[in-house]
């Protein structure tokens, strides 16, 4: 109870930062899909800024409408970011406060965001961060798979051959992985998943925190037969166990070569034969001598 009372004394709103400040530029997260998961920051930063810069103002606007905030607001996406964000930018330098959202989640994460926050930096623009949801850290949280070290893929390209370059340097990936995929093109994403990694176990999570919110557990083929059977609806979140060190071993580039051919490879790009001993004994995850004496034996 004491911790309790002394919190409270200590974090005031007077203490905290939470006035909004001009010439700033604030990245607000907004609900994935319960609207009651906006924070009060949140509301009170979009109440107070000067205006709103939105990937979608028809669908922002509804979300403003909901909590009956009536401020300025400017399209910002994919195909205007480029001459839109050097005039949102200019506008904050002229001393206006603006609020970034997108459709839904944190703004600048696998989302236009990323340039207007990159402009900032390069002109030395203050940028705030008012923290909300986020679908990808949300369904690692629900996974059920290891959480403690992940990779963040957002959505793979559409484009065959950048596709299967982006899986075949996922393949010996320890940590595990996230996608974001739309429902349309679910199925083809699991048979592309589960012809460059195998059947690894997945995680499927649809409609984070809405009405009809899903979490799948199962090996991909288990999945893939399940959509044969059941229409994919909803945005998804796909979480896959990241390369055991079984398959890491077996999809290394070295994996068909002896040791003596392995450490000759790092000797061919240049190393000292005893540095290359190393690099090879770090690759199998074996003592240096073990290799030494393999190698060097007469």
């Amino acid at each position: 109870m004491s911790y309790i009372k002394d919190f409270e004394k200590t974090y005031t709103p007077d203490t905290q930062k939470n006035q909004t400040q001009k010439g700033t530029l604030y990245l607000v997260g907004t609900p994935i899909g319960n609207l009651a998961d906006i924070s009060e920051r949140a509301l009170k930063v979009l109440s107070e800024v000067d205006f709103i810069a939105a990937e979608d103002t028809r669908n922002s606007g509804k979300l403003l409408s909901y909590f009956g905030i009536k401020k300025p607001m400017v399209s910002y996406f994919e195909h205007n970011k480029r001459e839109r964000g050097e005039v949102i930018v200019a506008r904050i330098e002229a001393g206006e406060a603006c609020a970034l959202i997108t459709d839904a989640g944190m703004p600048a994460i696998s989302d236009p965001g990323e340039d207007i926050v990159k402009i900032c930096a390069e002109k030395g623009v203050p940028v705030s961060v008012v923290p909300g949801p986020c679908a990808a850290v949300s369904a690692l949280a629900m996974s059920g798979l290891f959480t403690g070290k992940f990779t963040f893929e957002g959505f793979l390209s559409t484009a065959n051959n950048e596709r299967r370059e982006a899986l075949e340097a996922l393949r010996n990936e320890r940590k595990t992985i996230i996608f974001y995929e739309a429902p349309h093109k679910l199925k083809g994403t699991l048979a592309d998943l589960h012809k460059a990694f195998g059947n690894r176990k997945i995680s499927l999570c649809r409609e984070i925190t809405k009405l009809n919110e899903e979490v799948l557990r199962m090996p991909l083929e288990e999945a893939i037969a399940y959509y044969e059977e059941n229409q994919p609806r909803g945005e998804y979140v796909l979480i896959l166990e990241g390369a055991s060190k079984e398959e890491q071993k077996a999809n290394a580039f070295w994996a068909n070569m002896t040791e003596a051919e392995h450490v000759e490879h790092y000797v061919s790009l240049g190393m000292m034969k005893n540095d290359a001993i190393k690099a090879a004994a770090k690759d199998r995850g074996v003592g240096k001598s073990d290799i030494y004496n393999k190698v060097m034996k007469k």
